[in-house]
């Protein structure tokens, strides 16, 4: 009888410290918004619904572009995207009140352990020519995403080219 009564006292116990959420709090765990102040200072130029400048999403400045291509196994900035690198550099430079994330891109080729290390490689790489111009080292972060996010999911070549990249985010697409 006392090996039935010990099991039963615990579960009522238990069952009886549980409890259920109000009404109020059902909605989950508050969600945190980045992008602190003085991000909507550019207003004059206009902002979208991320409070970016319209010089970062108009499909005609270099801004608006913000993928760097590696070859494979590599990860040095090639000579044809190092204006499209100045150009988001200065923008940093001239508006401190802005932030970039860098993450770092690989094919799947590779050991899940190498391409972390890789497409770490391909942020560092963007992020130093980033304060080489003129960004302040606090304005950046770089972190890799190694084989996780494909830009495409095909296994070929030409999806893997298009997955070996480093994409720069500004604060509001983070």
């Amino acid at each position: 009888m006392k090996q039935l009564f010990i099991p039963a006292a615990l579960a009522l116990l238990l069952a009886a410290c549980s409890s259920t959420p109000d009404k109020d709090q059902a909605g989950g765990a508050p969600v945190e918004t980045r992008g602190g102040p003085g991000v909507a200072t550019v207003t004059a130029q206009g902002v979208d619904s991320r409070n970016l400048p319209a010089v970062l999403t108009d499909p005609k400045s270099i801004l608006s572009k913000r993928s760097v291509y590696f070859d494979y196994d590599n990860y040095e900035v090639k000579a044809e995207y190092k204006d499209l690198v100045a150009a988001h550099g200065k923008f940093l430079a001239e508006n401190r009140q802005f932030k970039m994330l860098i993450q770092g891109n690989t094919d799947e080729r590779g050991s899940r352990e190498y391409n972390l290390a890789l497409g770490q490689k391909r942020a560092d790489a963007v992020k130093n020519m980033l304060a080489l111009l003129g960004a302040r080292e606090d304005q950046l972060e770089a972190v890799s995403l190694g084989e996780e996010k494909p830009k495409n999911e095909g296994h070929h070549e030409s999806a893997w080219g298009e997955n070996r990249r480093a994409d720069m985010l500004y604060n509001g697409e983070f």
